[in-house]
């Protein structure tokens, strides 16, 4: 029995190390900025400003939501199929969420949940929305104070 697991283990040994392992790469490539975001951060930031939650974002991909938690926080890596599923389901493009911008600029993309907020206040009277309009002026300037 214990030659057995001796084998097994060489045997285990010599796969990985002659097919599976992953070899550290001798080329001296150049540094890519890829911004400060991780891509886990990257896509809980697009997911954030698209609306989502975790629990609707997996709905639409098909997954769980501890699933996309994980991919958030880096604990799962992403491979190139889940990175064009992200990119799909939250229509974006594959770069964005890699964050291979053609320029360093930042795109202002509005956020989702502010936008249906200002629809729901645009439907209402002129004078329902005055005094909202008038607090929201005043919380803004505190803030910049």
């Amino acid at each position: 029995m214990l030659s057995y697991v001796i084998v097994k283990c060489f045997f285990i040994f010599l796969c990985y190390n002659i097919f599976g392992m992953p070899k550290k790469t001798v080329l001296k490539l150049p540094k890519i900025d890829l911004g400060p975001d991780m891509i886990g951060q990257r896509i809980a930031r697009l997911r954030k400003i698209k609306g989502l939650t975790q629990i609707q974002l997996a709905k639409k991909m098909g997954l769980i939501q501890s699933l996309i938690s994980d991919y958030e926080t880096g604990r799962l890596r992403l491979y190139d199929e889940m990175v064009a599923r992200f990119a799909i389901a939250l229509e974006v493009s594959a770069d964005d969420i890699l964050g291979i911008n053609g320029s360093n600029e930042k795109k202002h993309v509005f956020s989702l949940k502010i936008i249906k907020r200002m629809l729901k206040l645009e439907q209402l009277p002129y004078s329902k929305q005055k005094p909202i309009l008038n607090t929201i002026d005043a919380l803004l300037k505190s803030v910049e104070e």
